[in-house]
């Protein structure tokens, strides 16, 4: 009888909590499968969990949630046997969209019941791990004031981008990647593992969490009203081929800038002090249930 372990982001609703739960029943019978349902408490907690269930030989542990929990949750189960399954119920979800997981609950359940599982690379940038992206520039401005917003979702972000943008100064950067030097300003300098952003922004378009590689993408200093074209052509996923964007690839990358104050990882801010962010990955760290 397969073990499988539901941990749930609470910020859902008492009635969405309720079809959850009704889902889960229709598509996890007792007769077939041990399940079992938690929540998250606080901070951190979603990667205890994830330790305790491959203690515990849990065979799926489901993070339902966003970008945020998902992390959290799959910080413990990088090298174990246990996969890792998403139902999204973020507002960006840029994991799930990356690995073409349904945004519909019934229709990510019935993927968990396929049970189709690959190995997916990691990124860790100074040893935080990041699933999709790590960023240092304007984004990671972003993410760091995000944290104190109330108004969450695609309108609080955009929010903040327009107010922010003006006064926003675009550092210089050393970069090594690979053993090559780069030199460059970047209001936007951010390191991709999957193609997402979220919402379906794809900075990378090619970027794969399969193929043992980080992107690099760069994002000279632009105009305010650059910021329409350059979301087109995210959404498009044909920014790679723009003048907005320089991409290379690669395993290990080193930033260093004099300016460096904040730091990214899948959408939110974390510690970071010193003058230098080294990134690197992770090949095959965690089993994750794919849409076949």
């Amino acid at each position: 009888m397969k073990k499988i372990l539901f941990i749930i982001n609470r910020k859902a609703g008492t009635d969405r909590q309720k079809r959850l739960d009704g889902a889960i029943a229709r598509h996890f019978p007792a007769n077939a499968y041990n399940v079992e349902i938690t929540h998250l408490a606080y901070l951190g907690h979603g990667k205890d969990l994830a330790e305790e269930a491959v203690k515990n030989g849990v065979h799926t542990v489901v993070a339902v949630g966003g970008d945020g929990s998902i992390n959290e949750i799959a910080q413990g189960l990088v090298g174990s046997n246990t996969a890792l399954a998403i139902i999204p119920l973020g507002s960006g979800n840029g994991l799930a969209r990356a690995l073409k997981i349904p945004l519909d609950v019934n229709k990510a359940m019935q993927l968990i019941v396929a049970d189709q599982q690959q190995a997916m690379d990691v990124g860790y940038a100074n040893e935080h791990l990041f699933l999709s992206n790590a960023g240092v520039g304007f984004d990671a401005l972003v993410a760091e004031e995000f944290r104190h917003t109330t108004k969450r979702g695609l309108y609080g972000y955009a929010k903040l981008v327009i107010q922010r943008f003006n006064s926003y100064q675009p550092d210089a950067y050393t970069i090594h990647i690979d053993g090559n030097r780069l030199q460059e300003k970047a209001f936007l300098l951010t390191v991709a593992n999957g193609n997402q952003f979220g919402y379906e922004f794809k900075l990378a378009p090619n970027a794969s969490v399969f193929d043992g590689m980080l992107d690099l993408c760069i994002m000279p200093p632009v105009k305010f009203l650059d910021l329409i074209p350059v979301s087109l052509h995210s959404l498009r996923g044909n920014i790679d081929k723009t003048r907005y964007l320089k991409h290379y690839t690669g395993k290990t990358i080193t930033i260093a800038g004099n300016s460096l104050q904040f730091l990214q990882v899948d959408g939110d801010a974390v510690p970071f002090t010193g003058n230098e962010v080294k990134l690197r990955v992770q090949e095959k760290a965690i089993r994750v249930i794919v849409n076949s």
